[in-house]
Order: C-alpha cells, then sequence, then structure tokens
C-alpha cells in the first residue's frame, strides 16, 4: 500500500509551477503541480498518454488548437505525444498522472 496528500506540504514557487512526485506505482507516476495564477507550462509533449486532474483552482488547458477552461473536479487524457500547454487563471493543485516510463526530469524541463 502507498498513500501520498495532494494538500500537505504545500509549496507555490513564484516564479514558476512547483512539481512533487507524490509516489509511484508499478504502472504510473502520480505528480503534483502547484501553480499560482498566471503561471504556465509552455507548450509540450508526453511520450505516453497523461491524465491531468484539476483538484482546485482553474486552468485554461491548450490542446488541438482549442483552449478549454478546467475547473476544480475536472479531468482530462492525453495520448502520447500531444501538444499541451496549461495557463494556470485561479491558483491550482494539479494532478498528474504519467506512465512509469516516463519520467518526473521531463516534467520538471517544461517548467524551468
Amino acid at each position: 500500500m502507498i498513500t501520498a496528500s495532494l494538500t500537505t506540504n504545500l509549496i507555490y514557487k513564484e516564479d514558476k509551477p512547483a512539481i512533487t512526485l507524490l509516489m509511484e506505482t508499478n504502472s504510473t507516476k502520480e505528480i503534483r503541480i502547484v501553480m499560482r495564477k498566471n503561471q504556465e507550462m509552455k507548450e509540450h509533449t508526453a511520450p505516453k498518454p497523461i491524465v491531468v486532474e484539476i483538484f482546485e483552482g482553474e486552468i485554461l488547458f491548450g490542446v488541438n488548437n482549442k483552449e478549454l477552461q478546467l475547473k476544480k473536479g475536472d479531468l482530462i487524457a492525453l495520448d502520447a505525444n500531444v501538444p499541451h500547454n496549461l495557463f494556470c487563471e485561479k491558483d491550482a493543485i494539479v494532478r498528474l498522472t504519467i506512465s512509469k516510463t516516463d519520467s518526473i526530469s521531463r516534467v520538471n524541463d517544461v517548467v524551468s
């Protein structure tokens, strides 16, 4: 059994989103992304399918030349290699599920 919390030890960075690996299972890595209003993650892709959950706040999620306004409780799943970007409209806690074979360093590179 593995446990983690999306709300414990929150650290908001002033200059960029904060990335934290919460847990690693046999098949996935669960990552928390904490974003302040007006922070962004520029367009990028993931090498495997991902799932994004908005736990708190509001995000403009760009994908396929569309902007989707995602708010608390919304989820979106993307196939591998789909370009997407995030822009925070209201301080947010985002849960990102990536493949175990993907790396957290790749996610950190997106916000660097």
